[in-house]
Order: structure tokens, then sequence, then C-alpha cells
């Protein structure tokens, strides 16, 4: 029997007392899907998920998934009253013999399952959240920002994971180097509908960019119109006596049209004024050391900052990166060793767990109430790199809206709590930035953006994050901390910080696996590795796992449209059976392919 799509919307539709958020949405999701969620801060993409997880109920249109299918989310902000422990919540549900399950991804994801709920902090919580979902194993997985509080050594085992899986999944993610690396198919969530294009993450912001030169393209065109045919009006009056009323019309419904699309958010007008230059060296660290009782954070480390570096701080969550910064800016001493600050300097900090901000306060207060941008007497301005600016003004340059300038800071969505603090931030001079992930929550243009600023910042940047493709993009200096005291310099980003470091012991043994293997395949001595019937088949393999790719790809546009069942069941079905069919084939063909892979390299 064909099976049908894991999910399905039809006319979608959703509001919060304002502006639609959707309108008439549609949307299929089929089995073995990879799909990136892509959209602005604010466009609803978390709130898409949740109407696809059934947490969300819209105002209009038809969740439907079919019975006996199974559809999990990961909450950012889980729920845990009535569990003990962050193991009993990821085990819920579980077999007592599938606990296992959920002590490998506590391994994978570094947390402890014993660690009491109690106590856990947010990121364990939401790393048990994820742990749960694995350990589950859902059909479709739901995950929204999965790699925020993890390290870059958790993000790595969680796209192996997902890169094994055969269960279809839906991605909202910042790290573009994660959506790269997973996903097949992209959704783009734009002004209250989605789009989809059959193609990965990677290849995003060119259809992105197509989409907009071809809606720039018709709107130009249908301003001509309308100008030409006012014209007419206005002259065909004193022309004639009797009006044509079918262009009278014609003019009315293109004025409609106009009026009713809808205009693109701009983006983020944000500047980094870097104000008096600091002295030409601006942290000088010599062998400095720092142990909290018996766990080492550092030992003997010596580093130069230079006015106008971007120094990146990497490394697993734990090692120390917050307290080496700390140290670095004279707020911790070390225990050995001598830190000595550069003269003119002028600090600004990012925090990464957003404590600036006051979750009671009004976004107008957040900004009025900080003394660096009060403006004196005036309870609307604030002070914005030297020059008064009205507090609404302002908050426009961040993409918030009037309505939002009253609502208080816990209504906002994370991407949106970070462009706030951006807002703070960029108002005052500054010659040393730290920024503190910096990168968690934000969309892909404000982050574009937030680069582009940082490489024209005349002052100096210390950056820790998990970024990986941020820290490529920015980094011209990475302080890799690995554990145990130890901490190394490396010139550049995060590639060439792997490239240069010298391999671990685990990697050593890979390497040396492989090179044995490969030696021995390529020997004419011993016995043959496969047979000739073996080895032809290796090699036709990977043709026919890209052509049945290919053809699942196209059947996958056909079965996303929702109106194809009401329009041709019989078509629906069969091609859903196709579908069924070559998603079975490729899943065998995938299992020859690594059987004899592994067999090669094992003789």
């Amino acid at each position: 029997m064909a099976r049908v799509p894991l999910l399905q919307l039809s006319g979608i539709s959703l509001s919060f007392g304002g502006e639609p958020l959707f309108r008439g949405l549609d949307l299929v999701v089929q089995p073995g899907d990879r799909l990136a969620l892509v959209g602005r801060n604010g466009s609803g993409k978390s709130t898409l998920m949740k109407v696809m997880a059934g947490l969300v109920e819209p105002d209009g249109g038809v969740v439907s998934v079919p019975p006996g299918s199974s559809v999990g989310y990961m909450d950012q902000h889980p729920e845990m009253a009535g569990f003990d422990t962050l193991g009993a919540f990821a085990g819920d549900g579980l077999a007592p013999g599938e606990m296992y399950r959920v002590e490998r991804a506590a391994e994978g994801l570094d947390f402890d399952p014993d660690q009491t709920v109690a106590t856990a902090s947010g990121g364990e919580r939401r790393r048990a959240a994820l742990a749960r979902l694995m350990a589950q194993g859902p059909e479709l997985m739901l995950l929204d920002e999965p790699t925020n509080h993890l390290d870059i050594a958790a993000i790595g085992w969680l796209e192996r994971e997902l890169k094994a899986t055969r269960a279809g999944f839906v991605l909202i993610s910042h790290d573009r180097a994660f959506l790269r690396e997973l996903t097949r198919a992209t959704l783009w969530l734009d002004r209250g509908n989605i789009l989809r294009q059959e193609k990965g993450f990677g290849a995003f912001e060119a259809w992105r960019d197509a989409v907009w030169a071809e809606e720039d393209a018709a709107r130009h065109k249908l301003d001509r119109r309308i100008k030409a045919e006012s014209r007419w009006a206005v002259e065909g009056i004193s022309a004639r006596r009797r009006r044509n009323m079918g262009r009278v019309r014609r003019l009315q419904d293109m004025r409609a049209e106009r009026a009713a699309q809808i205009r693109r958010q701009g983006s983020a007008a944000m500047a980094l004024d870097s104000g008096p230059k600091s002295g030409r060296k601006v942290i000088d660290a010599r062998g400095i050391s720092k142990a909290y009782g018996d766990k080492v954070i550092l030992r003997d480390l010596s580093l130069t900052v230079m006015r106008g570096e971007r120094v990146a701080f990497v490394g697993p969550n734990g090692v120390g990166k917050t307290t080496l910064l700390k140290m670095l800016l004279g707020e911790v001493a070390p225990d050995r060793g001598s830190v000595q600050l550069g003269t003119g300097l002028d600090v600004a900090v990012f925090d990464q767990a957003r404590a600036q901000l006051d979750p009671d306060a009004t976004l107008w207060d957040s900004l009025t109430g900080d003394p660096g941008m009060r403006v004196s007497g005036r309870s609307d301005q604030v002070m914005v790199r030297g020059a008064p600016r009205h507090v609404v003004g302002y908050l426009k340059d961040f993409l918030f809206d009037d309505a939002q300038a009253r609502a208080p800071v816990r209504s906002l969505s994370g991407g949106e709590r970070a462009r706030l603090l951006l807002a703070r931030l960029m108002a005052k001079p500054s010659n040393l930035l730290v920024l503190d992930e910096p990168t968690n929550d934000l969309d892909v243009e404000t982050l574009d953006l937030l680069q582009e600023l940082l490489d024209e910042y005349d002052g100096t940047v210390l950056l820790v994050s998990h970024d990986r493709d941020f820290l490529d993009r920015v980094a011209t200096v990475t302080v890799a901390m690995e554990g145990d005291g130890r901490a190394a310099v490396f010139a550049g980003g995060w590639s060439d910080y792997r490239a240069q470091r010298p391999p671990d012991e685990t990697e050593k043994k890979e390497k040396t696996k492989s090179s044995k293997a490969k030696s021995k395949r390529n020997s004419g001595s011993g016995k043959p590795d496969l047979t000739f019937t073996e080895r032809h088949r290796l090699d036709q393999l990977p043709a026919e796992i890209d052509r049945l790719g290919a053809e699942i790809a196209k059947l996958e546009t056909l079965l996303a449209d929702p109106q194809l069942y009401t329009r041709d069941p019989a078509r629906f079905e069969r091609a859903t059976a196709a579908l069924v069919e070559r998603q079975t084939k490729l899943a065998a063909s995938e299992e020859e392919w690594l059987m004899l892979e592994e067999k090669a390299a094992a003789m």
C-alpha cells in the first residue's frame, strides 16, 4: 500500500491580533525529507514549527498527520515538572531496555543524565530535550535551533547522527555549516507564505536573490503600467465625454494589486563606531595560568593581541573560554603570570546569556534606562554614537515596529533579543568589542551584516563562538582551548586551526588504519579484496544512487502540490507508490555500497 506524506498543512492562517503571520499557507513533508526552514527573525519560523507539531492551533486551515506516523518536536524551553533528573526526562516513554539510547545521546551531547532538574542550566535542559527526541526516533523530527548551547564537538556528533538517520527532519538553525551539511531541500518562510526549493541550504542565497530580482522586476513593470493607465485616464477625460469603463476598472484592479503586495522587510541599519583608537598593543598576557581547586582552566598561556585583530576562542563547553576572556580583560586575576592592558581602551560586551536585558522592561525602557544612552531631560530620545535619536526611530533601524517599542522584552523571540542587545551595544563608541556567542538566534541576513560590520570595524574583537562558518569569515587568530589547561594559538579561523593542529591519538589511529587498508588494496600481493562482480557493482552504485536521488527529488516536487490529491487522486497514488519504491531502492543501494566499501577496506 502506498505511503502518504508524513505531514501536510493546507490553507494555514494565523495571527495574534495584528497582521496575519501566515496567509493560506500550504506545506507537504515527505518521508525522508531533510529540510532547512529559513526566514527572517520574526517571520514565524518557530511558530510554524509549533503548528506542525500540533502545539499551536491555527486560526484556519488543516494540519494532517497520517494515523500511525510519529512527529517529534524539540522544545527550546522544555517543561520538566515531575522529573527528578535530566535522564528521567530524556528517557520518558522508553522501555527499560532502550535507556542505552539516552546514555549514548547524553555522551554525544555532553550532559550528565544524573544531573537533577532543579540544578540544571538552560543549556543542559535543552541538550536533554534534544537527547529525548533522538532517543525516541520519530519518523519526522522538528528541530528548532538544535545547535544552540552545543559546542563544536557536540555539533559534530549531532551532524553524524542526522546524516545516518532514515527519519525525515525539518531544521531551523543559524549555523550555515550545519545546514549545508545536512539539508537536501529548503523551505523559505517569507511574508506569510512558504516557498520550496529542491536544493539544500547551500543554494538558498542565490535562489533568494533570484526570487527578489524577479519580484522587483514584476513590481517595476506593474508600476509602469499603472503610470501609463493613470495618464490615459486624465487625458482621456478631457478628450472624450464617455470614458472607457473597462480600462478604468483595469486601472483600479492594478492599483489594488499593487496595494496588496507585501513589502519586503529591509535589512537592519546597524553600524559600529570604533571611537578613538586604542594603543597599538591591546592585551599582553604572559605565562598566565588558572585553576579552581582540582580543575585546571589554563596552564602557561602567552598571548599578545594587537589593535585591529579578531581573536576567536574555541573549545568544548565548560573548558573555561569565558574565564580566559575575563582574565584578558582584567576582571579575573590569573594564579600565575601577568596581563597588561593597552592604553585608551573603551570596551563593549555582548553577553551570550542576554543578562543585560531585563525581561520585565519594555524595549523603550531598555534603551532610555541605560545611563550610557540617556539624553538629559528627554525620555523619548537616546544618545547613539554621540547624536540624539528618537527611541522608536532607532528601534526601527533594528527592524522593530512601533507596537513593539512598548512591549516587554520577554515577548521577543531569541533573535529579536539579540538584535535589541546589538542596538544597545552599537549605540556606544568602543574600540574593544567582546562578543560571547553573538550568532545564537540571528537570521542569515543579520549574520551577514554583522560580519560586514566587523570587517569594517577599526577596533579589536574578542569572539567566542561555536559557529564554524562565522569563525572562518571573521577570525584572524584562533585560541584553541582543548581541556586540562591546554591552550594554543593559531593563525586564521576554524578551518585554519583544524588544518594546523596536530592530530590527536584517535585521529592518528584512524589515519593509520585508513592508510594500511588503502595500501593493502592497492598492492598486488595477497588475496584479492573483492571479486570481479563485486568490484564492478561497487563502481556502478554511485551513479545508481545519484539517479535514484534525482528521481526522488522530482517525485517530491510533484507531491509537494497540496491540490494534487484533490485534482488527480490516481496520479497522486501512482506518484506516492513510485516515491516509496525509489526510496526503498535508494536505501538498499546505499546499504549495498556501504557493505562493499567496508569489505574492500577490511581486506
